[in-house]
């Protein structure tokens, strides 16, 4: 009789050990059917790429999600859903779209931007775009008449702000009396840049400038050295446009080695 207790005990001892772990590796069981926890954590991992992390707070609410999901698929699979062409055609394009995203994120781990890269690149833009800024305002008219009529009134005492509100057709600038912001001279088009920094400081064109556009009638303001944002603060924007330029040469290089038929 003893014995046969004592065997007991041991038995649940050990039926108790089994339990809990088989327990912690599993949300629910669904209908018979264990849910793992790894659902949870591919879930969580899931909406931490995309920007939204779970908090702690919000675990047993995941726990909740997968749980819900798992009763949906099981109602789905009793119904055959699982078994059509399209269900089947669906799985495989979001099996290949995940597939290409583990693909192209593999690329970025084994192929970082890194600072120096970015130091390099700022370095280009600098020489690019180092220089002069001008600020001017503009009026823009259809016709060379009705600029040099224009020119005309600025001579005789006409306020600029005045007539480009009235006159100009640029939507931009004309509410604003023609006023244009601070700009590299490489922002306009070739015409109106050339006459642009040919004027001196207060100066207007004495004659119209034409352009694709119309024809201006443009007054330098004021010009001063380039100022260019400092390379810290543009770093993650320098970062995120060579990873994509180099993402796309990776996938150029691909397309280009594969033999397709």
């Amino acid at each position: 009789m003893k014995k046969n207790l004592i065997s007991a005990l041991v038995t649940a001892a050990v039926m108790g050990a089994v339990a809990v772990p088989a327990l912690a590796q599993n949300v629910a069981i669904v209908n018979g059917k264990p849910v793992p926890s790894s659902r949870v954590d591919a879930l969580s991992q899931q909406l931490s790429k995309a920007g939204r992390p779970v908090p702690p707070e919000m675990q047993e609410q995941l726990k909740q999600e997968v749980i819900t999901r798992e009763i949906f698929m099981q109602e789905a699979q009793k119904r055959g859903l699982d078994a059509t062409e399209d269900y089947k055609n669906q799985l495989d394009l979001a099996r290949q779209s995940i597939l290409i995203r583990e693909l192209f994120a593999d690329y970025q781990k084994a192929n970082p931007i890194t600072d120096a890269d970015m130091k390099a690149e700022y370095d280009k833009f600098v020489a690019a775009n180092s220089g002069k800024e001008y600020k001017a305002h503009h009026i823009l008219v259809a016709t060379e008449a009705e600029a040099k009529a224009i020119i005309a009134s600025l001579k005789k005492g006409g306020k600029f702000e005045d007539i480009a509100k009235k006159q100009s057709k640029d939507p931009g600038s004309a509410v604003n009396g023609g006023a244009l912001d601070w700009a590299a001279p490489g922002s306009y088009v070739a015409e109106f840049t050339t006459a642009l920094t040919a004027l001196k400081k207060g100066q207007t064109t004495d004659t119209p400038v034409k352009s694709q556009f119309g024809y201006h009638i443009i007054r330098l303001d004021d010009e001063r050295a380039a100022e260019l944002p400092k390379f810290e603060d543009v770093k993650p924007q320098i970062a995120q446009q060579m990873q994509q330029q180099k993402l796309a040469q990776f996938q150029e290089e691909l397309r280009a080695k594969a033999k397709v038929e």
